[in-house]
């Protein structure tokens, strides 16, 4: 009976002959494919997004990507799973930024500010407050979400770095020239 047994060390798993199964639209191809890399895209989307649910989309998306343009890979340009790897993270941070564009379901209106119970907010910050969004939409896209990030979500540099897949560096230019753009406007 040992002979029965399979030694599944044998087995390889050929990425180059998956993805040619996958080019020919094998939908099994697929399904084989989601049971080796599965584990590994949800939690390398997981780490990125930080949620459930989301990540679950994410290894979605990854696959049909994958499955929509499997020619894309390269077997002389890396590894399967670096691409792979690659394909999750841009669809996680894609989804990301959906999600920050999306206005929230529970979200206050600037026009029902409030604070505490049922004070307004008073006249004068009110103002700035207007001051300060419209100032904001005139920053070009990536400096207004690096101030939303940092100021608005109390990112550190570091964390805004990781967020946004960039470089340390770039993110603390666009923070400083943001601010200074900021400065340049005239108050009141």
């Amino acid at each position: 009976m040992i002979a029965d047994r399979v030694d599944l060390s044998e087995i390889v798993f050929d990425d180059a002959q998956i993805i040619q199964r996958l080019i020919e639209r094998d939908e099994s191809a697929l399904s084989e494919l989601y049971v080796q890399y599965s584990r590994l895209v949800y939690s390398i989307a997981m780490r990125t997004v930080q949620n459930p649910h989301l990540a679950e989309e994410v290894t979605q998306d990854t696959f049909l990507k994958i499955w929509d343009q499997p020619e894309r890979w390269d077997v002389q340009r890396g590894r399967f799973t670096s691409w792979l790897i690659a394909i999750t993270r841009y669809t996680a941070i894609d989804h990301l930024r959906k999600e920050q564009r999306r206005p929230m379901q529970n979200s206050i209106e600037w026009d029902d500010l409030r604070l505490g119970e049922a004070a307004l907010v008073d006249e004068l910050s009110w103002q700035d407050g207007r001051m300060l969004h419209a100032y904001m939409e005139r920053l070009p896209e990536e400096q207004e979400q690096a101030i939303e990030l940092a100021f608005f979500q109390g990112m550190s540099h570091s964390e805004m770095a990781e967020y946004l897949n960039l470089p340390l560096g770039t993110v603390k230019t666009r923070v400083r020239l943001a601010l200074r753009k900021l400065k340049s406007y005239p108050i009141g």
